[in-house]
């Protein structure tokens, strides 16, 4: 996951905020990067929230010309998720909370300030498409149902529209690796985990990759000779690149997900379904252990107010990794495909 310097991305100041669980965030900060060029009318806008960990960087293979998020068409948008050091983190964000420990974060925070982003700086009250995967997928469940009458369509790629019991195990297991390294004192990180990342990155790898994976020894065709190769050459360093403490604030934000959490709704999941007026497209991967199909199939019913609503699982072995194909021709061609047809609707 490179980081991306020197800085090619754009950052709106929206002032001290009030976040959803009451704490005021002051001088909060969302880094965003744009791609194409709006239309005069404003109706060709794309907002593509970031997902875990990822900065703009890691998930704009998706932007090309010819493909389905084309910036030759499409005024795009991504918005890059708090907690994944460009916008307001833990890592960058000591001098403005002045000693105070990072305030938790919720999608529905983070969906609040790119609408104000879209309306303050680009005059957006309309979007063609929010897409997402992983949390970004959340991210984009979050946005129909808080928004329903300003977004056309939304693509929700291995993603759901809360956080499952099983997701949340899964998290607490990442955590409890990471945090299990010397360096995290008194619920914070004060210096690099070296060990603890090297640990969550040998969890994820259990997770992120489905059983036919490991089973039929995909990782040989990237030109590993072992599957201790494969871990380590993919997994040992995967987070490396990230503050911890960011880390944290993220899975937090990931585990606290759910679009009817919030006063619109009262935690009333149904409703909150309900009120989605948008095309959807609910693409899981066949074989995703985070965010498992039956999630979105049992959501799939309750969009009963939805334009439309379909589900098509990506048929891939990939695991998780299947929504986020950046090396895998398969399954970037079948998400192309389906993004494409959704555009059309």
């Amino acid at each position: 996951m490179p980081m991306t310097t020197p800085r090619d991305y754009e950052v709106f100041e929206a002032g001290d905020v009030t976040l959803q669980g009451g704490a005021v965030f002051p001088q909060l900060r969302l880094a965003y990067k744009t791609y194409g060029t709006p239309s005069a009318a404003r109706d060709n806008v794309i907002l593509y929230p970031t997902s875990f960990a990822a900065q703009h960087a890691d998930i704009e293979w998706l932007v090309q010309p010819g493909g389905a998020l084309d910036p030759g068409r499409y005024f795009i948008v991504i918005a890059n998720l708090f907690g994944n050091g460009l916008s307001s983190s833990p890592s960058n964000s000591a001098e403005v909370l002045g000693g105070a420990p990072f305030p938790a974060f919720t999608y529905h925070d983070a969906v609040a300030i790119q609408r104000r982003l879209l309306a303050e700086r680009f005059g957006v009250t309309r979007l063609a498409l929010v897409y997402g995967w992983s949390m970004g997928g959340m991210q984009a469940y979050h946005w129909v149902a808080r928004y329903p009458d300003m977004v056309e369509r939304a693509a929700v790629v291995c993603g759901s529209a809360r956080c499952s019991p099983y997701n949340h195990v899964f998290l607490e297991g990442v955590k409890a690796a990471l945090t299990a390294d010397p360096a995290y004192r008194d619920g914070r990180f004060v210096s690099k985990p070296a060990a603890g990342l090297r640990a969550m990155g040998r969890v994820y790898a259990g997770w992120a990759m489905s059983h036919e994976f490991y089973r039929e020894e995909v990782w040989r065709a990237a030109g590993f000779n072992s599957l201790e190769d494969y871990l380590a050459g993919s997994w040992d360093g995967a987070f490396a690149r990230r503050d911890a403490n960011d880390l944290l604030a993220q899975i937090a934000i990931w585990q606290a997900g759910d679009i009817s959490r919030c006063d619109q709704f009262g935690g009333d999941f149904d409703r909150a379904l309900a009120a989605i007026k948008a095309h959807i497209l609910l693409m899981p991967g066949r074989t995703d252990r985070y965010f498992d199909p039956r999630d979105n199939e049992a959501e799939l019913g309750r969009l009963v107010n939805a334009r439309s609503a379909a589900l098509h699982a990506i048929p891939s072995i990939h695991g998780h990794r299947a929504g986020n194909p950046a090396n895998n021709a398969a399954d970037r061609a079948f998400i192309n495909a389906e993004i494409s047809a959704l555009l059309q609707r």
